[in-house]
């Protein structure tokens, strides 16, 4: 299996989920199966079916991630010297070119993206645009609504 790269944040992040999903969601879909059990006749209980269902996709979640966490490649952002270059764990402070807007991003795992924390993943196109460039640099992302030109105004690793 190929190695995941994550930042300790997001490795500890899907630790808690693990840890949840262990401690408290494969407990309480034990008792709603042993409660629907309990109504009698399961061929035709919805209940039962259901709470199956729910520990099955639980079961898979907790599969999922601790062989996600077994084949994590820890990356400390603030321990990196990449020389300025945007890389894995780089966050980046861009400017539109067109309308001058401002945005600042973290290239991050699949698994911890979220666009709204301004957290964006490593197999995202302005992700794959921003890589190996550094300050000054202007990065050609194709979105939906066309081609952005970025200019890439400053280059941290916190």
């Amino acid at each position: 299996m190929a190695t995941i790269p994550l930042t300790r944040r997001g490795a500890e992040k899907l630790k808690e989920e693990l840890h949840r999903l262990k401690t408290v969601e494969r407990h309480a879909v034990i008792q709603a199966i042993a409660e629907a059990r309990a109504q009698g006749d399961l061929s035709e209980n919805a209940e039962y079916e259901a709470a199956k269902d729910k520990q099955g996709f639980i079961e898979g979640r907790i599969q999922e991630l601790e062989g996600k966490l077994a084949a994590a490649q820890l990356i400390d952002p603030a321990a990196l010297d990449a020389g300025g270059k945007v890389v894995f764990g780089a966050t980046v402070d861009l400017e539109d070119e067109d309308s001058g807007a401002k945005a600042t991003y973290q290239i991050v795992g699949d698994d911890e993206a979220d666009l709204k924390q301004g957290l964006i993943s490593i197999s995202s196109p302005i992700a794959r645009a921003l890589i190996g460039k550094e300050a000054g640099d202007v990065a050609e992302v194709q979105a939906p609504g066309g081609l952005k030109h970025w200019e890439i105004v400053e280059v941290r690793y916190v």
